[in-house]
């Protein structure tokens, strides 16, 4: 595939403008094609996400309050796959409003592509990405699975066929999209992340989720978060198992072959 084929869905609420022109002046910048995904907005639309959630499982799962923000999200990405779905495109780029690109994001995008029977999902940036395990090298990138914590969906390339697989199971919101992609061991499918980043979120601090320096969160007391601590650990364990059953581990025939572009 061709960079100029692909689709890119950029998820932006229509009141945030600013940032829909700053991204939209980064795509045109590199030539890319793109088309604006209006958002869920999760507060207008509250009590209908609410019905698609199981709230108590979220803070179990998450350690904190369940926020309109965070029911928009999920429900926009899992919109956008929808589309993807319905299309005929094999794969898509699929990018939040708060992402700065780095000099290298054509050439990361179009190594990603190259090696695209070896993903089902690749991240261009992180806001955790603990414990990579490299499957192989493409050019000056490491194309990483993870043992720890990957979470972050700002830009994201996703496969139509894994999206239609993931989907039903993802319909009902337990925890935010990414914690969820991170369990690719109970949705068994291949998570990565191109490193290093082409890419970075940078929201200023300032998020229509979270609010000001993440104000809005509330992370319950100590005692409250202990089924959240006995899940990030056990998943470490879960993921490495799960690692090692698909031959991703270092020294494995799965892994993908180093090759220089």
């Amino acid at each position: 595939m061709h960079i100029k084929e692909l689709p890119i869905w950029l998820i932006n609420l229509p009141r945030d403008e600013g940032r829909r022109t700053s991204m939209e002046a980064q795509l045109a910048k590199m030539g890319l094609q793109w088309q604006v995904f209006e958002a869920v907005d999760g507060k207008e639309h509250e009590a209908e996400l609410l019905s698609a959630t199981d709230e108590a499982a979220y803070q179990r799962n998450m350690g904190s309050t369940l926020l309109p923000g965070h029911l928009g999200v999920y429900a926009s990405h899992l919109a956008v796959w929808d589309k993807l779905v319905a299309s005929k495109h094999e794969i898509a780029l699929i990018v939040e409003d708060d992402v700065v690109f780095h000099d290298d994001f054509l050439v990361a995008l179009a190594s990603a592509i190259s090696v695209s029977d070896h993903w089902d999902i690749v991240r261009f940036n992180a806001i955790r990405a603990k414990l990579p395990i490299t499957q192989g090298t493409i050019g000056s990138y490491q194309l990483n699975a993870y043992v720890g914590p990957f979470t972050g969906n700002a830009a994201y390339l996703i496969k139509r066929e894994v999206a239609e697989r993931l989907l039903p199971g993802l319909r009902r919101q337990t925890r935010a999209l990414d914690h969820e992609l991170n369990r690719f061991f109970v949705h068994d499918f291949r998570l990565y992340g191109l490193e290093p980043f082409a890419s970075h979120p940078d929201d200023g601090n300032v998020s229509t989720i979270n609010g000001v320096d993440f104000g809005r969160v509330r992370k319950f007391k100590w005692y409250r978060r202990l089924p959240y601590y006995r899940l990030k650990a056990a998943n470490y364990f879960r993921r490495f198992f799960y690692l090692a059953r698909k031959r991703t581990l270092p020294g494995s025939k799965a892994q993908l072959k180093q090759r220089k572009d």
